[in-house]
């Protein structure tokens, strides 16, 4: 069973690698862990899909070799059909595509599953859940972007909250969001439904360790977990 599948409801926080120091890029990583971090979101973004350029395959499989937290990827390209083989040969656990991005989702989902790896969607702010209502029995879960993908730093959009309240009346698989996280939305979330909360810019603003611990407590307070 992979990590979104052993949550069991469980609340649970990841960093964003995304603003992390990659000069130092696994003892940012083990400063989070320290701070209650479960997982690693590893952000891949190709400046076709979105505007900026970040990391691929070749780092993910560093930072697989670097962290035994599960690394779990997000692809923000174009023809994500050519990089899923790549990550998972990395040895990445989860993968998340944009539906707006692929041709077949279903094959997809499927590729990522045979590959051995826990497969979700992730929906911009402005793409409806419904977006993906037939693709449930291929998903393991469900991100819902609370900011436009692209950057990190970026400020969260509320009305992400009901969205994620939407996606849990469609289905009961565990839901990630990711944009704008901090301690004071985090609970937000956590309310709304949300299981992993990834947290980028709040958490390495300061100290990753004392940030991530302030996240992951108020967001299980707020789910009645604390």
């Amino acid at each position: 069973m992979g990590f979104f599948g052993s949550l069991d409801g469980r609340v649970v926080a990841a960093p964003s690698i995304l603003s992390a120091d990659f000069a130092h890029l696994a003892d940012e990583v083990r400063r989070a862990k320290s701070g209650g971090a479960e997982l690693v979101h590893f952000d891949a973004m190709d400046n076709h899909f979105v505007p900026n350029l970040t990391v691929g395959p070749v780092v993910a499989a560093s930072l697989v070799r670097a962290t035994d937290l599960p690394v779990d990827a997000h692809l923000m390209v174009e023809n994500p059909d050519n990089l899923v083989p790549t990550f998972i040969e990395a040895g990445v656990n989860s993968i998340s595509v944009q539906p707006e991005t692929v041709t077949h989702l279903h094959r997809l989902l499927v590729m990522i599953r045979e590959g051995g790896c826990e497969a979700g969607v992730a929906l911009n702010p402005t793409t409806p859940p419904e977006a993906i209502e037939w693709a449930l029995p291929y998903l393991d879960y469900i991100l819902v972007m609370s900011v436009d993908p692209g950057f990190g730093g970026q400020s969260f959009i509320p009305e992400m909250a009901d969205k994620v309240r939407r996606v849990r009346e469609m289905t009961d698989l565990p839901v990630q969001v990711d944009g704008g996280i901090s301690e004071k939305t985090a609970p937000l979330m956590a309310e709304a439904g949300a299981q992993v909360l990834v947290a980028g810019s709040a958490v390495y603003k300061g100290d990753p360790e004392s940030e991530m611990r302030k996240i992951v407590a108020a967001a299980r307070h707020a789910a009645g977990q604390a």
